[in-house]
């Protein structure tokens, strides 16, 4: 009989009108419920003035974009004051740990061969070692393939913006594998919608570009919990931060897909349940070591070291667990 799990769903790297977004908290906490969420982490860049607490139904957490003016952005979470930016990211990641807090290398890859005026913003030294990884962004990897060369490309690429999303950089995910193959715990991920809902003005009907709703239905945080979230703000923060700093959460793409899988080991076994057939890897420190076409899979464990899931869906990236560290 299988054990009861409680899944529930979130959007990290968020901006508001604090700073380079358009929404406040009431409008983007609506869009989130909408997208049927059941918190957001909200991370503006060097601004820490947003209000936590549960709005409209939704677990609102603060964390912050600690946002260099040229490369090395730092998600940081679980921090109690503002943190400034400056060149030196080493600081930086000392400086939220010395607060109690933890911390993502946004975006590390993005790319230079852009076909658009973009600057890409990149982690620049990865022998500086994050707590954990952002391995896929969403409006970095559709900034990615952005061509406007002309009008005919950059209409199609705004109409079909999902057609763009290509999934993590293969960077980054080698960097990511290496991480945890030398480190002796699991070094977390987590995928970001870096949620803008940019609002241009210059046309004669206002444009809002990538509204929150539509991002918060793309690249989805799903953490499992053995029990519900309690009822009261501050529990469920803990919870929750607490899920993401140890990497229990799977990232989905849920505009391929809404279903949530089961992924769990028992009994020296990695057991993976979808609701549809897809091309399920099993990847071994870096390695993929099993590929299989499939709903339901049933991985023998051969060695004590760590593992983790790709799934992809009519050859599209839809999901990614955490490491999973057999002892």
């Amino acid at each position: 009989m299988e054990k009861q799990l409680y899944n529930y769903l979130g959007a990290i790297h968020i901006h508001t009108n604090l700073s380079d977004g358009s929404g406040d908290i009431d409008s983007i906490t609506k869009a989130a419920k909408n997208a049927e969420l059941d918190w957001i982490i909200i991370t503006d860049h060097n601004n820490f003035d947003i209000q936590e607490g549960i709005y409209n139904g939704v677990c609102v957490i603060k964390g912050e974009e600690i946002s260099p003016s040229k490369s090395d952005h730092y998600i940081a979470l679980g921090i109690k004051k503002l943190i400034e930016p400056q060149d030196d990211v080493q600081k930086i990641i000392d400086e939220v740990k010395a607060q109690d807090g933890f911390g993502f290398a946004a975006h590390p890859d993005e790319s230079d061969n852009r076909k658009n005026k973009a600057h890409p913003i990149k982690w620049t030294d990865k022998s500086i070692i994050p707590d954990g990884i952002e391995i896929w962004n969403w409006f970095s990897d559709w900034a990615d393939n952005y061509d406007e060369s002309n009008i005919f490309k950059i209409a199609y690429s705004y109409i079909f913006r999902n057609k763009l999303i290509q999934g993590p950089h293969p960077k980054t995910l080698k960097w990511w594998d290496e991480l945890n193959k030398n480190s002796e715990h699991v070094i977390p991920a987590i995928v970001g919608v870096d949620a803008h809902a940019l609002k241009f003005s210059k046309y004669i009907i206002p444009l809002k570009i990538f509204p929150y709703k539509d991002c918060f239905k793309t690249l989805t945080n799903v953490i499992t919990l053995e029990s519900k979230l309690p009822k009261d703000f501050q529990s469920q923060k803990r919870a929750i931060l607490e899920a993401i700093k140890n990497g229990n959460n799977i990232m989905i793409n849920r505009h391929i897909k809404k279903d949530i899988p089961l992924i769990y080991t028992e009994d020296k076994t990695i057991i993976i349940k979808l609701s549809t057939k897809a091309q399920i890897r099993i990847i071994q420190n870096g390695t993929t070591i099993h590929t299989e076409f499939n709903n339901c899979l049933k991985f023998p464990i051969q060695e004590k070291t760590k593992y983790r899931i790709e799934v992809y869906l009519k050859d599209r990236p839809w999901i990614f667990s955490n490491s999973i560290l057999i002892k």
